[in-house]
C-alpha cells in the first residue's frame, strides 16, 4: 500500500531519506522550489508527474500542499523492542512517550522538536491517540522522515519495558512540586507528555519515576503540549551539552 505526503519540506526529506521508497512526485507549476525537487526526484530515480493545483488538492485532500506531493510506502511503525534496542549502546539516549495526544498539529510540532533535540524515538498508544497522518508529516516539516515512531497497545506496560532497559522516566505534570530545571536529566531518559486537556492518566503517572513541572511566571496556568515538550527536551539537551 502507498500514501501521499505533501509540503515542500516533507517531500524533500522523504526523498533524501528514501526510507519509504518514493514512487511518484506530483507537482504543479506554482511550487516555490519545484525545479529543485524535480532534480532531486530524478537523481533518486523517482517518476515525476505535472498536475494542476486543483488536481493536487484532490489527490492530497488538503489545500496547504505547497504545490508538491510524493507517493510513498505506508508509514512503518517501529516495534518497541527495535526502538529500545537501537539505544543499547548510548549513555545519553532520549525517548519521548506521548499519552493520548490527539491533535495532529501538536503531534507534528512535537516530532519537529524531537528531531532537533536528537530524540531517538517517540512512543504512542494505538487507541485514543493521533496516528501518523499526512497532516502530522506536513507539520513536522520533514522530521517524520528521520524520527522513529513506535505504537503500542498498552502504554503503561511499554513504560515498564523501557525502565527495564535502563531508562529513567519523567512525566510532565503542572501540579508537581519538582521543577524540571532542578532535576538531573543526563543518562538514559524518557519524557512523558500527557493529553492536551486531561494530562497524564493515573496508570501512566504510576509508571513514572518522577513527575516534573515547568515553572510558570505568568497568569496562564499551562502551556501548549508541543511547547512544553520542546522545553523539556531542550532542557535535556542543555544538560548534556
Amino acid at each position: 500500500m502507498t500514501e501521499l505526503v505533501y509540503g515542500i519540506h516533507s517531500v524533500e526529506h522523504e526523498l533524501l531519506s528514501g526510507r519509504r521508497h518514493p514512487k511518484v512526485l506530483y507537482h504543479c507549476e506554482a511550487c516555490a522550489r519545484g525545479g529543485e525537487l524535480l532534480a532531486l526526484a530524478q537523481r533518486c530515480g523517482v517518476a515525476v508527474q505535472t498536475v494542476s493545483r486543483t488536481e493536487l488538492e484532490r489527490l492530497t485532500g488538503a489545500s496547504e500542499h505547497q504545490g508538491v506531493a510524493l507517493r510513498v510506502d505506508d508509514f512503518c511503525y517501529l516495534s518497541l523492542e527495535e526502538l529500545v534496542h537501537s539505544c543499547r549502546d548510548e549513555r545519553h539516549a532520549l525517548l519521548l512517550i506521548m499519552d493520548g495526544i490527539t491533535d495532529a498539529r501538536n503531534f507534528g510540532a512535537i516530532l519537529r522538536s524531537a528531531d532537533a533535540a536528537g530524540c531517538r524515538g517517540v512512543i504512542i498508544a494505538k487507541d485514543r491517540a493521533c496516528p501518523v497522518t499526512a497532516t502530522v508529516h506536513k507539520v513536522s516539516s520533514g522530521a517524520l522522515a528521520h524520527v522513529a515512531v513506535c505504537r503500542v497497545v498498552n502504554l503503561a506496560r511499554a513504560m515498564e519495558y523501557v525502565k527495564e532497559a535502563g531508562f529513567w522516566i519523567f512525566g510532565l505534570a503542572a501540579e508537581s512540586a519538582e521543577p524540571l530545571f532542578g532535576q538531573d536529566l543526563r543518562g538514559k531518559v524518557a519524557l512523558v507528555m500527557g493529553n492536551e486537556e486531561k494530562g497524564l492518566r493515573p496508570q501512566v503517572r504510576r509508571e513514572c519515576d518522577m513527575l516534573l513541572s515547568i515553572p510558570m511566571q505568568g497568569r496562564v496556568s499551562s502551556l501548549n503540549v508541543s511547547v512544553a515538550a520542546s522545553i523539556a527536551m531542550f532542557e535535556v539537551v542543555r544538560q548534556r551539552l
